[in-house]
């Protein structure tokens, strides 16, 4: 990552309350507060870390308001309401030069069906395979080697990285981004039982994902039995995410990696769902409800639930059924003393 931005350049961008000190150092460089060195940007995002900010090396350190301290020589605070929303505002400014948008055009060796329509503004990497019927809407980056199956609908400014697949008549509206190797629209995992044998269901639906979504590489968005398979608007879902047949996640949910969601889930709107969770299928996961990592979800969620285990409890009792597990093979000891001592035959070998 080569950066070469001056103070005034870095402020212009993240617009600070207010600042303290001054550098004229050139920032070439993004690094935490421990290891940063003169020429780098670090902030204050976790409030654990407070006490870094006094010794950190950096020149130019973005800072809540709240703090309290004095810069060392050659070196500046920026005061901003989330320092770390300010940095990824930063960070936006570095994408665009790290990945500038290419020329509009598509590339001679991709191969596009006759009847599909492409904006002349769109892009088409190398290797892309367009079906009939496709419609690709405007500023729409499509990298190498990806798919857009047979009336599949592409919106505007949408970015799809290497090896995406899209697969028939399914739907990707504005400002999308598809992460490589991710797949929209393969089967529902449906079978049926019969004479002794699984007789495969057939999944006739699309998928649909509203704008404004981020997905993680390598994810996978079956497509419905019938009806459709949608992500609503905001949502984000990061890599090796499941999510299955006729699954309707709302808006602005946040999905970590791993987390599998079985078939005709519902997320409402403002769920977020941590790491290697699991859901069952036929399920409704309330408003704003928090699942945490690795949490097994077997039954609907009141809105604003937080659990925590499997099977999943109100994330406080979980929390205290933990500190008492630990304590088990010593309880079973001390019962195992009580017994002995009234003569009783032993309830454990612990």
């Amino acid at each position: 990552m080569q950066l070469a931005f001056s103070a005034a350049e870095i402020a212009a961008i993240i617009q600070p309350l207010s600042s303290k000190g001054s550098t004229a150092t050139t920032v070439r460089g993004i690094a935490s507060l421990g290891s940063a060195q003169a020429g780098d940007l670090s902030f204050l995002g976790n409030p654990k870390y407070k006490t870094e900010v006094a010794a950190t090396a950096a020149s130019l350190v973005l800072l809540p308001p709240d703090y309290v301290g004095e810069p060392g020589p050659d070196q500046q605070f920026l005061f901003v309401d989330k320092p770390s929303v300010a940095l990824a505002r930063l960070c936006a400014r570095i994408e665009q030069l790290l990945w500038p948008k290419p020329a509009a055009g598509v590339h001679p060796s991709a191969v596009i069906d006759a009847s599909a329509q492409v904006d002349a503004s769109a892009t088409i990497g190398p290797f892309c395979v367009i079906e009939a019927g496709v419609v690709i809407g405007a500023r729409t980056y499509v990298q190498a080697h990806a798919f857009i199956g047979r009336n599949a609908r592409l919106g505007a400014d949408c970015w799809l990285m290497p090896r995406v697949t899209v697969t028939t008549e399914c739907e990707v509206r504005d400002r999308v981004r598809l992460h490589p190797g991710v797949v929209v629209g393969s089967d529902g995992f449906g079978y049926e039982f019969v004479q002794g044998r699984h007789e495969k269901v057939p999944q006739v639906g699309h998928v649909l994902i509203e704008n404004d979504v981020e997905i993680g590489a390598n994810t996978t968005l079956d497509r419905a039995r019938f009806s459709r398979t949608v992500v609503g608007e905001g949502s984000k879902i990061d890599n090796l995410v499941q999510v299955g047949h006729n699954v309707v996640i709302g808006k602005h949910c946040l999905i970590c990696s791993q987390v599998g969601i079985s078939g005709s889930t519902t997320l409402e709107d403002y769920v977020v769902l941590g790491g290697q969770a699991g859901l069952a299928g036929h399920l409704t996961v309330g408003k704003g409800c928090k699942v945490d990592g690795q949490t097994g979800v077997n039954s609907d969620l009141a809105p604003g639930s937080f659990v925590k285990g499997s099977p999943c409890l109100p994330y406080n009792t979980e929390q205290r059924l933990n500190v008492l597990r630990k304590k088990i093979p010593d309880l079973f000891k001390r019962v195992d003393v009580l017994e002995s001592a009234a003569g009783l035959k032993k309830s454990s070998a612990l």
